[in-house]
């Protein structure tokens, strides 16, 4: 997390001692131990004990908006405080929720506040055509110097590109590394693999798939095209919203 100036901002004067445990201590020391628990785990923690607690004030709001930026999506969240609630109180969760609709509601709908950590790029307008929705690339290497092109492409929600297939006489395909938000993979004839952060696909040559967007959230990969002899992509016909919504 950044680092935290709360206490000695608000106490600093009247009780250092307590600033000092709170800034450099819990906000440091303690949630510094990423090695231990990430981040994303740790917020889900504490959120739970505030509610549990009926702790829902700007405190509960504080965390919910550090859990978003720790990678808890929307989705997640409304999973959490759904399930928190049968254990720590309905009306407890209640209020979390509004302070919740509050958070997640925050720069939503603005696509620059999306991306994940390589960032969301420029518009993906010379591949428009292919997709239902709006998707954003940002090439990370240099086509001309390097070997390997990676980017990392962003999807608005529901958005997705259409079946394809990439082909080559040998080696080639895709690799794909989930960095953000939540999203679907699907080959033709299988069932679609739900993504998430973290989670590697590897895409053989000359299959047909999709990949793109849950509905109700962005989501970001990066893109590895795997070399190969004679590599090229063919674009297939749309994922239809029959198809889309079924999932």
């Amino acid at each position: 997390m950044p680092k935290q100036t709360a206490g000695r901002d608000q106490l600093g004067d009247f009780a250092p001692k307590f600033a000092e445990l709170n800034d450099d201590v819990l906000f440091g020391q303690v949630w510094d131990r990423e090695d231990k628990l990430p981040l994303k785990i740790r917020s889900i923690v504490t959120i739970t004990s505030l509610v549990s607690k009926g702790i829902i004030d700007s405190s509960l709001k504080f965390h919910l908006m550090a859990a978003k930026n720790n990678g808890v999506t929307k989705t997640e969240m409304a999973e959490i405080l759904t399930h928190v609630a049968f254990y720590a109180g309905w009306p407890n969760a209640w209020g979390a929720f509004r302070f919740a609709k509050e958070v997640y509601a925050e720069d939503e709908d603005k696509p620059d506040q999306h991306g994940g950590f390589f960032g969301l790029g420029q518009p993906n307008d010379a591949f428009a055509k292919y997709f239902i929705g709006n998707s954003y690339l940002n090439i990370l290497t240099d086509p001309k110097k390097d070997p390997l092109m990676i980017c990392n492409v962003t999807f608005e929600p529901k958005c997705r590109n259409n079946w394809h297939i990439h082909k080559a006489t040998s080696g080639g395909g895709q690799i794909l590394i989930c960095v953000d938000g939540e999203g679907w993979y699907q080959e033709f004839g299988k069932p679609a693999q739900s993504l998430k952060p973290g989670v590697i696909v590897s895409i053989p040559p000359n299959v047909k798939h999709w990949h793109g967007a849950k509905k109700d959230s962005w989501f970001s990969h990066l893109a590895f095209e795997v070399p190969g002899e004679n590599p090229s992509n063919e674009w297939l016909e749309p994922v239809t919203d029959e198809e889309y919504n079924k999932l």
